[in-house]
């Protein structure tokens, strides 16, 4: 359908995704309906990928408000700066997807060299599963039994299947093995135990922190179940640095330090004897706010018995935003490394002017993130295309359906105006969009980014 529509209407149809993924040639062939908020009414019935090949402006194309977009530049800009940084500096990349749950970004990131995908939840891992992705780094604790099996039943259909999941204490290893045991018992019970064991890594926490353990001994305990059960098998360390309370630049790196000197104590050990030859002792970290000290810190690793996969997570990045990574991604310390521009705009229109210095915008909780910062206008367009910046304007409450906008004395704002909003906290943004279409520099649309959250 999307070839004949093009036909029809002289546009192209996109290339095929070079990775591979299965999956997304459907969602092109998925059907525009109400589902899809703020996409032109009179697309309905279109399939994704016609919309796409007509190229309908943002502004002239029927697209109708609240309607957050995405910039193709700052995308593209954003996905290579961290791909190149990484290359640079040794990293393999798992960006976390939790991030957009978009397989299309997924999709483009693997392209340039990403080694897999993380995933916080065994939920957000089946929708990688459903597109092709095979390498999963799963950064949570797994005791779910129902997961478990579902995982167990992955891992033996597909010999090229990888999970790779966290682990904390010996309780949780007892619960994984007798899962994964009954799994395997139930696939094949004159064989219950010669299933493909399960990847995992010891994570560690810090007091007053999120989940992992706490100490050496704890890890020590921990990678001790592990090698006694034949479900699982230990491959690295991990964690999360953002967690580390009250966070800055000494505490992290001495966390990591202690990551470092994890993976070599657990080495000396002989606890990473289950891999086989050629493979690597995985040690991750690295969220958005840190990859920079990651990078230094891994460089320095202590030396251990075999190859290391020095693996990144980062995952706001894909989008960045206007607010809190723009206040505190890495580059900002390395500006020399690279630099990330944000590719969200929320665009709302102001549909009343009730009192002088105040006016209200047709976007509220439903549309945009706000638990970290409120939006931030940053440009207004008139009825006749005209666009300004949006000095004098600042939203300073949400409701569900309605941002609250002071307007400065003198500052020119009008009913039917449209105002451009920079986001904060990008996680919490793709959740609240299910199709966000894709633009150029002029509100040219070229695809679409289709969630699944």
């Amino acid at each position: 359908m999307a070839a004949e529509h093009a036909e029809r209407t002289g546009h192209a149809v996109r290339p095929a995704d070079p990775t591979g993924l299965d999956g997304l040639a459907g969602l092109d062939g998925e059907v525009v309906d109400h589902r899809f908020k703020g996409l032109p009414p009179d697309a309905a019935g279109l399939t994704v990928g016609a919309l796409a090949a007509e190229r309908r402006n943002v502004f002239t194309g029927g697209f109708t408000t609240p309607l957050l977009t995405l910039s193709a530049g700052a995308v593209e800009h954003n996905l290579r700066q961290l791909a190149g940084f990484c290359a640079r500096h040794g990293l393999a990349l798992a960006p976390h997807g939790k991030t957009s749950m978009s397989p299309r970004l997924f999709a483009r990131q693997l392209g340039l060299g990403a080694w897999g995908i993380t995933a916080a939840l065994p939920a957000q891992a089946r929708v990688y599963r459903a597109f092709g992705i095979r390498r999963i780094f799963l950064a949570n604790e797994v005791v779910d039994a129902a997961a478990l099996r579902w995982m167990a039943g992955e891992l033996a259909a597909d010999p090229e299947v990888r999970f790779v999941c966290y682990v904390d204490s010996v309780r949780g290893v007892e619960l994984m093995d007798a899962a994964l045991r009954a799994a395997a018992h139930a696939a094949d019970a004159a064989r219950p135990a010669t299933a493909r064991p399960l990847d995992v890594v010891v994570e560690l926490g810090a007091p007053g922190g999120r989940t992992g353990v706490r100490t050496a001994a704890e890890a020590a305990r921990v990678a001790e179940a592990v090698a006694a059960v034949p479900t699982l098998r230990l491959v690295g360390v991990a964690g999360y640095e953002g967690e580390v309370p009250d966070a800055d630049a000494d505490r992290v790196r001495a966390w990591l330090r202690d990551l470092g000197a994890l993976a070599a104590a657990l080495d000396a050990a002989g606890r990473f004897a289950g891999l086989g030859d050629g493979e690597e002792i995985v040690v991750s970290a690295g969220g958005s706010a840190w990859f920079d000290v990651v990078a230094e810190e891994f460089a320095a690793l202590p030396g251990l018995s075999r190859p290391v996969l020095r693996l990144l997570r980062s995952g706001a990045y894909v989008a960045h935003d206007d607010v809190h990574y723009h206040r505190l991604t890495p580059f900002n310390r390395i500006p020399d490394q690279g630099s990330l521009r944000p590719a969200f705009r929320l665009w709302a229109q102001v549909v009343s002017r009730p009192e002088p210095g105040l006016a209200f915008l047709n976007a509220g909780k439903r549309d945009a993130s706000y638990d970290l910062d409120l939006p931030r206008p940053v440009a207004v367009r008139a009825p006749d295309g005209t666009e300004r910046g949006a000095a004098g304007l600042s939203v300073v409450k949400l409701a569900d359906q309605h941002a609250f906008l002071t307007v400065a004395p003198g500052t020119a704002l009008e009913v039917g105006d449209w105002v451009a909003l920079g986001l904060s906290h990008p996680c919490t943004v793709f959740d609240r969009w299910q199709l966000i279409p894709v633009t150029e520099a002029d509100g040219t649309v070229t695809d679409f980014v289709r969630t699944f959250f």
